[in-house]
């Protein structure tokens, strides 16, 4: 067993699937933040156990030629981003061998390093931001969490969000710190203001503020909305009560203060209207580039049916619909299946229908109904598909089964699941949506064998 506070030499050689480096000293992993494979350090033990340790770089002995100075002054402390340490080349690099090996590993394949669609940039793509807000001798102010903690890091600038978003930010600080505005103390369950979330469409550049409360208004709205309009965008301002305790953003009670409450923004040629709860993808480019290999794997021709469990707004769906006789999309949150029926008739489409409920239980009773899909397409929550999802795919056995995920151990578990009732990995590949940060999608397609 390594001993805590004791300096050792040893090689990284391997990343974790947040991205930290992993060295091996004496049979134990060492878990290494801010390392790049190849390099030697002096390592700091943090913390020991039996079987693994983390360690801390007090000294680099070997530099690999992939590191890089930090372009953002706070990445060692804020928990957004993980990358900033190295060049874009190898962010990508061991992004697609996680996929690689967790396809391997866990579903039981023999893949060569997937190919990566790398992004075009890594500044400025997110389009979507949720400050958790502090307070600091008197002050209020708002960042992102550090790592592990609920501690919020300060950042005037972030680098991976549009300069509009962080400027409402600051607007909506400065309002609070004029006004008075009490900030929420988790601890002790007071406050009003607990997070500052902004939505900004990459084509529109229409901006929706939401400001998650401890309550169900703010002092002199007015005041805030007169700022706000200063910025160019600004479209809508929303109340979210969330008057319970625990890590959720959002409340379920939303109330418009300005504006219509949603906005727009264009994907794939076609228009959304997106609210606080929607889900939609947070890089557009890249996303744009995700649906199209997803459509084009599908292979849909006007005489089929598709399924889209987890639809979101309907942004895959709608878009697939173009090619297909019928798309049916699932989505277990009320309000985004109420925009994307929306969607459907703000583009003119007229062969898709939604429906409200979990995944799983949906499809089933889909199944039962009679409806045989030709294609199945998923995009679900990091967990992954359950049980019941499963189970219905494979009684309504579709010809093709498309796959998008966000965690590719939870989509390599169902692909073994999937291979189980009869269908084979046709073709994978991962896909990068979040520059300098941990996270990867990717997409792979499924045949009956």
């Amino acid at each position: 067993m390594l001993i805590k506070n004791q300096i050792y030499e040893a090689t990284i050689t391997d990343y974790t699937a947040e991205g930290q480096g992993v060295a091996h000293i004496e049979g134990c992993a060492v878990f290494v933040p801010n390392a790049i494979v190849g390099e030697r350090v002096r390592l700091r033990i943090e913390k020991a156990q039996k079987t693994w340790a983390a360690g801390k770089i007090v000294e680099l002995l070997e530099k690999s030629p992939h590191r890089r100075s930090r372009e953002c002054p706070v990445a060692k402390l804020c928990g957004g981003c993980d990358f900033w340490h190295m060049d874009y080349e190898e962010e990508t690099r061991l992004k697609a061998q996680r996929v690689t090996d967790c396809l391997n590993r866990l579903a039981g394949e023999s893949l060569d390093t997937l190919p990566i669609l790398a992004a075009p940039t890594c500044l400025g793509y997110r389009n979507k931001a949720q400050y958790p807000v502090a307070q600091k001798k008197g002050k209020a102010y708002a960042g992102f969490f550090r790592a592990g903690t609920h501690q919020v890091v300060e950042n005037p600038r972030c680098r991976i969000l549009p300069e509009q978003t962080d400027a409402v930010k600051g607007t909506v600080v400065d309002y609070v710190n004029q006004n008075r505005v009490s900030v929420y103390d988790e601890a002790a369950h007071t406050g009003l203001l607990r997070h500052i979330y902004v939505r900004r469409g990459a084509v529109s550049g229409q901006i929706l503020v939401c400001l998650v409360v401890n309550g169900s208004a703010i002092p002199k709205p007015e005041a805030l909305i007169a700022r706000l309009k200063a910025i160019p965008g600004f479209a809508t301002l929303v109340l979210s009560e969330n008057t319970r305790k625990g890590n959720a953003v959002l409340g379920d009670k939303f109330y418009t203060l300005y504006g219509p409450g949603w906005i727009e923004d264009t994907l794939c040629g076609l228009t959304f209207r997106l609210s606080p709860r929607s889900f939609y993808q947070v890089n557009h480019h890249q996303t744009q580039r995700l649906y199209e290999a997803a459509i084009a794997q599908a292979a849909i021709t006007k005489t089929d049916t598709v399924l889209d469990l987890y639809c979101g707004v309907g942004t895959i769906t709608l878009a697939m619909a173009r090619s297909a006789g019928k798309v049916i999309g699932v989505e277990v949150i009320p309000q985004a299946v109420e925009d994307a029926r929306e969607n459907a008739a703000r583009n003119g489409i007229t062969n898709a229908e939604f429906f409200c409920g979990d995944a799983g239980a949906a499809a089933l009773a889909l199944e039962k109904q009679g409806v045989r899909p030709d294609v199945v397409v998923v995009d679900p929550p990091r967990k992954g598909l359950n049980a019941d999802a499963i189970e219905a795919m494979a009684r309504m056995a579709p010809k093709r089964i498309v796959y998008v995920s966000c965690d590719p151990a939870t989509l390599a578990r169902d692909v073994g699941l999937l291979k189980q009732r009869g269908y084979r990995l046709q073709s994978a590949q991962a896909a990068d949506l979040f520059p300098r940060c941990a996270h990867v999608e990717s997409i792979v397609l499924m045949t009956r064998k």
